[in-house]
């Protein structure tokens, strides 16, 4: 008999030619392939943006985000209105690093740069996508190194997280939430990487990386992060080596953490800072409505989009009857999601997921970490091997139970049923045909499995689609860029004179943030960020807002544009996609005025505070008399005084057709102050020049208060008539009335040209201005700017000290014997979050270092 002989060793030229195994990387791409299919065949059912004609831009994506990379764009292009500190272009100059840490600092952002100016929007779209692909991703890497198993199955499973409820009815919109999507697998990846004692450096990076991307979601993802590890270790047989591990964590995140704190203290002050807002307290949703938002095609903007699939949905209710995984397992990972899930119902850890911060809107931020368990249970649950009948009997038992219950719930329509039912029976026969290992019509059982599971996916991809059209019918929409923007963007190009003089894109806005995307200097704001400051001051001075107070709008009043340096103005028929019915504009216009400079010196320090009445708060800080109140008669449709107002809005009651009559001086300009009024007011007769005024109060006062309005000139006669027309129920005030001495405020204007900067420049990155001012110059000199926290000045060569505040306006002191005065601004947190960085960075290289050398010695 001969010997035999053992084969020899392969060499690695041996292997070439050898296809590898697929493994992780085949199910990444897989996982992101199907989100992106899914997702724009979505679209282009529902007919939406790019792909239809129907806008995306809804809520805070139209108002903020969108705007907020446009502005991105042009400080990558170097076209900004100020720099990395400062953002000339919002609310008369704000702190712009905290709202660059809150939008813009995830690394897709910078993919703006390579887009049009005019396709800002198609930019925002692509970076969403893209986005949400590598979401799943990266959930899809995760799986198998969690469990070896099949990479179609992780591939499939990663399109489901990515395409969760969360994600295609609450962050679709909100782009930068996507970056916790993509943070939360990448942060258990490193807790993987923690118990194999691999990549510690490389750790560190990633919870870096996503902290600076978005820290508001990077928070509740390094939350269940820190479950999923704590679990794992419970799982791990690791007896001796757990607190080590643990040790491990605890030191990768905080020096993680450590490094991105100096923009996440900045942030975190930056909304110190900010103005309250209108928050809502915490009311957790029934039963029904919860386990409703488990089906495909339900939505609702206040109960938890927990849909992941019924594909994962079934396995992940398998898991606890799935008697081939091991008995810790099935119990660890099934309490987990339980736990979590009830940890959104109850207060106060639902105020722990929301950094101890109640949030404003949607009060579950957090359900994409319960959508990452299910898909991680049911992960587990096909890991270890088909389901035998009795797991899927039980979980198919499960998820009839599931949609009995949700059947009494009004966020399931009848159109639900049949996607439902469709989705349940492919995903039933797919994992049957799992466990199977006969050919099933000439085909492998577990291609065809794949097919139908892979089919059932994309099948549910209505939920994407239902979810785009609903969201119109519940929120407000805005239109994409267009001629209009193009025409104002035009219009302000054409008039900027900054730092002259600001540039106001207008009253008639087509966003809530119009200066960043079109350009300009006004006082339009709307951020999460908006200073308390700011929105006091410009409410005193008559402004409107909405959003609780954070959406700040533009004011077009002849005083406050002296006080703020407005010198050219745009007007601008009303947005037709806002206001279809109203289709009389001719197009922009501009208007310019004689202003006094950006920075303007008093004769002495502020003195008295703001009071009830706008017209008085402009004089205050005007410093003179520039208006007549008159007496005001208020009556309704039959004639009638109507009823005054019995809750905190003072005034009297309009909810019909109403005329307001006073007597003024013949050709003063009027103005109409209703904060509280919906609809539209005209003054009679031919010296309204064709001007409306348009209010858009909102019957609860904390939500949308209107602004000051011009209406016309005071006819010949002096006696003014006011019509209104209310949409809705409102209040007008007993002053609301106020009639500008054009010919005293003109005067004002020359002495505060001849007294303030002969120059006034400022610097590249925004964050200095320098006046030169008249020699001799005494009392107190004022910029036309809010006085934010973090503003520091000095007369002359003088040291920086914080600035002083002139009615909420930026001041410093003069002696006389300084002609210069200098502002630096410096946002607050930058330093204490510079010298934790710094220490976080010095301990990991520290740490480096000492690790390289032991392993050198060893």
């Amino acid at each position: 008999m001969r010997p035999t002989v053992p084969p020899e060793p392969k060499t690695a030229d041996d292997h070439i030619g050898e296809r590898p195994p697929p493994g992780p990387g085949q199910a990444a791409l897989l996982a992101a392939t199907i989100t992106v299919v899914v997702l724009c065949a979505a679209d282009a059912v529902a007919r939406s943006y790019p792909f239809g004609p129907r806008t995306r831009n809804v809520n805070d994506l139209g108002n903020q985000y969108v705007p907020f990379h446009a502005h991105l764009w042009d400080l990558l292009h170097g076209r900004a209105t100020g720099g990395l500190l400062v953002n000339w272009r919002s609310g008369f100059g704000t702190s712009f690093l905290p709202d660059l840490g809150t939008y813009l600092t995830s690394p897709f952002a910078l993919l703006v740069a390579v887009f049009p100016r005019n396709e800002i929007d198609l930019a925002v779209y692509v970076i969403t996508v893209l986005k949400i692909a590598c979401a799943g991703a990266a959930m899809a890497w995760l799986l198998l190194k969690l469990r070896p198993g099949r990479w179609w199955a992780a591939g499939l499973l990663g399109a489901s997280y990515a395409l969760c409820g969360w994600t295609v009815a609450t962050a679709s919109y909100n782009l930068m939430w996507l970056d916790g999507l993509i943070a939360l697998p990448l942060l258990c990846l490193v807790g993987e990487w923690i118990l194999s004692g691999r990549r510690p450096l490389v750790g560190v990076l990633v919870v870096t990386a996503a902290w600076i991307a978005n820290f508001y979601t990077a928070y509740m993802a390094t939350l269940a992060a820190a479950l999923v590890f704590l679990l794992r270790l419970w799982l791990a047989d690791l007896p001796r080596r757990r607190l080590s591990a643990a040790g491990r964590a605890a030191l990768t995140f905080a020096l993680g953490m450590g490094l991105a704190a100096p923009l996440v203290t900045v942030v975190y002050f930056g909304s110190a800072h900010a103005s309250e807002g209108r928050f809502t307290r915490f009311a957790p949703v029934g039963a029904q409505d919860l386990v409703a938002r488990l089906l495909p095609t339900t939505y609702s903007f206040g109960s938890p989009a927990l849909f992941v699939g019924t594909t994962a949905l079934l396995l992940a209710l398998a898991l606890p009857f799935h008697r081939a995984a091991p008995r810790r397992v099935r119990a660890g990972w099934t309490l987990l999601v339980l736990v979590v899930t009830l940890s959104m119902q109850w207060g106060p850890t639902h105020l722990l997921w929301h950094a101890f911060a109640e949030p404003q809107g949607s009060s579950y931020r957090q359900t994409f970490v319960v959508c990452a368990l299910l898909v991680i249970a049911a992960w587990h649950t096909l890991s270890y091997g088909p389901l035998d009948r009795r797991a899927l009997g039980a979980a198919a038992g499960l998820l009839a139970l599931i949609a009995v219950v949700a059947s009494g719930s009004r966020l399931v329509r009848s159109f639900a049923w049949p996607v439902f039912l469709m989705a349940a029976l492919a995903a039933l026969l797919g994992l049957i045909l799992l466990g199977r290992r006969r050919p099933v019509l000439r085909m492998a059982p577990a291609a065809l499995a794949a097919v139908l599971l892979v089919g059932a996916q994309l099948g549910e991809a209505a939920t994407d689609a239902v979810a785009t059209r609903m969201r119109f019918g519940h929120m407000d929409d805005y239109a994409p860029w267009g001629a209009r923007q193009q025409d104002q963007a035009d219009a302000v190009a054409q008039a900027d004179g900054w730092p002259r003089y600001r540039t106001d894109p207008g009253r008639e806005q087509t966003v809530g943030n119009d200066p960043l995307e079109v350009g300009g200097q006004g006082a339009q704001y709307y951020s999460s960020h908006t200073s308390a400051v700011l929105s006091s001051t410009l409410t005193a001075l008559g402004g409107g807002w909405t959003s609780g107070g954070r959406s700040l709008q533009s004011l077009d009043n002849a005083v406050t544009d002296v006080l703020f340096s407005v010198g050219a103005r745009v007007h601008s028929p009303p947005d037709p996609h806002q206001n279809w019915f109203l289709q009389d504009g001719t197009g922009e216009t501009v208007t310019r005025e004689d202003v006094p400079p950006l920075v303007t010196v008093r004769p002495s320090a502020a003195t008295g505070a703001f009071g009830p009445s706008p017209y008085r708060n402009q004089e205050l800080l005007l410093g003179a008399r520039v208006y007549t109140l008159p007496r005001i008669t208020v009556l309704n449709g039959a004639g009638k005084r109507p009823d005054r107002s019995t809750d905190q809005r003072q005034g009297v009651r309009t909810g019909g057709r109403s005329t307001i009559t006073a007597r003024c001086r013949a050709g003063s300009e009027v103005y109409l102050w209703a904060p509280y009024f919906a609809g539209t007011a005209r003054l009679t007769g031919p010296s309204a020049h064709g001007l409306t005024g348009r209010f858009r109060a909102d019957y609860h006062p904390l939500t949308k208060i209107a602004a000051m309005q011009r209406l016309g000139t005071v006819p010949d006669s002096g006696r003014l008539t006011i019509e209104l027309f209310p949409n809705r129920l409102g209040v007008v005030p007993d002053r609301a009335v106020g009639c500008l001495d054009t010919g005293r405020l003109h005067a004002v204007v020359r002495q505060l040209k001849a007294t303030g900067a002969i120059k006034v420049t400022v610097s590249g990155s925004g964050g200095t201005i320098r006046a030169k001012l008249p020699a001799g110059s005494k009392g107190v000199a004022v910029v036309a700017a809010p006085r934010i926290a973090g503003w520091r000045c000095a007369a002359g060569d003088a040291a920086l000290v914080p600035a002083k505040a002139y009615h909420g306006l930026i001041a410093v002191p003069l002696d006389g014997t300084s002609s210069s005065v200098t502002c630096s601004f410096r946002p607050p947190g930058l330093r204490l979050g510079t010298a934790v960085g710094g220490g976080a960075l010095v301990a990991l290289v520290g740490f480096g270092t000492f690790g390289a050398l032991r392993r050198r010695r060893a």
